[in-house]
C-alpha cells in the first residue's frame, strides 16, 4: 500500500489543549516522527480514513467473539496504560511509534478535560488491549490502539461504534485507510469531502454517558451493525 500523501507544519512547545481541539475542528491533527523525537507535526492527508458509523462491518468470526465476552469492557479507567500500550513496539512491523512526550502532555490533558477516550479489553485484571481517540461535538477522532491478546483491539473498536452509535455521533475519523481497518468498512474520501462531513458533526450534542455505559457483546454486536 502506497504512503498516504499529506502536507505537514510543525508546532512549537507552546502549543496547548486548546489549540489541539482548534487542529481537530478544522480537519487536521498532531503526529511526530518518532517517540524519542520532540518534534510534533500538524498533519493535513490529501485522503482521509473514515468507518462509516452506519456502515460498520463485523466479519463473521469476529462477531461471534465479541457475543462470547472474551474480555471485560472497560472506557475511561487506564488512559496512561492505554497510552503506553499504543506507544509500545509489538513485533517487527511497528518496532515505534508516533507518540512522544508532547503527544502524551498534551492528550493527558484533554483526557482530564473529557474531550478524550479510551476503550479498553481487560483480562483476569491484566489490561491486554484497546484503543483512544479524541471526541469533539458529533465527531470522534480515533487515534490509536493496541492489542497483547488475539483480537483485542478490534473487540475495542467494534465497542466503541457501539457506543458511538448509542450516543448519537455522526462521524468516526480513522485518520488514514489501512487494510486492517478495510475490514470494518472504513473507506477513503478526498479532504475537501471529509471537511464537509465535519463540519455539520461539530454541531452534534451525542449523549456523552453513552460511552460509558455498560454494554453486552451482544449488544455491542447490534448497536455497531445493527443490519449485520
Amino acid at each position: 500500500m502506497a504512503e498516504p500523501e499529506f502536507s505537514a507544519s510543525s508546532f512549537s512547545s507552546g502549543f496547548g489543549p486548546e489549540a489541539l481541539l482548534a487542529c481537530y475542528a478544522r480537519g487536521v491533527f498532531p503526529m511526530a516522527e518518532a517517540r524519542d523525537d520532540p518534534r510534533v507535526f500538524i498533519v493535513e492527508p490529501d485522503q482521509r480514513g473514515v468507518i462509516p458509523l452506519d456502515a460498520f462491518h463485523i466479519p463473521s468470526r469476529l462477531r461471534r467473539t465479541v457475543r462470547t465476552e472474551p474480555f471485560d469492557i472497560r472506557v475511561n479507567t487506564a488512559f496512561e496504560a492505554v497510552l503506553d500500550g499504543c506507544a509500545a513496539s509489538q513485533g517487527p512491523d511497528r518496532q515505534d511509534t508516533w507518540i512522544n512526550g508532547p503527544i502524551r502532555r498534551l492528550y493527558g490533558e484533554l483526557f482530564a478535560r473529557g474531550f478524550v477516550h479510551s476503550v479498553e479489553c481487560w483480562r483476569e485484571e491484566r489490561l491486554v488491549g484497546g484503543l483512544y481517540g479524541v471526541s469533539l461535538g458529533g465527531a470522534f477522532f480515533g487515534e490509536s490502539m493496541f492489542s497483547r491478546e488475539r483480537d483485542a483491539s478490534k473487540v475495542a473498536l467494534v465497542h466503541l461504534v457501539a457506543r458511538l452509535n448509542a450516543g448519537g455521533w455522526t462521524l468516526l475519523d480513522a485518520q488514514f485507510l489501512t487494510d486492517h481497518l478495510s475490514q470494518f468498512g472504513a473507506v477513503e474520501t478526498p479532504q475537501a469531502a471529509y471537511l464537509r462531513r465535519l463540519k455539520p458533526a461539530l454541531t452534534v450534542q451525542p449523549d456523552q454517558g453513552a460511552l460509558t455505559r455498560s454494554m453486552s457483546g451482544s449488544e455491542a454486536v447490534h448497536r455497531a451493525a445493527p443490519t449485520a
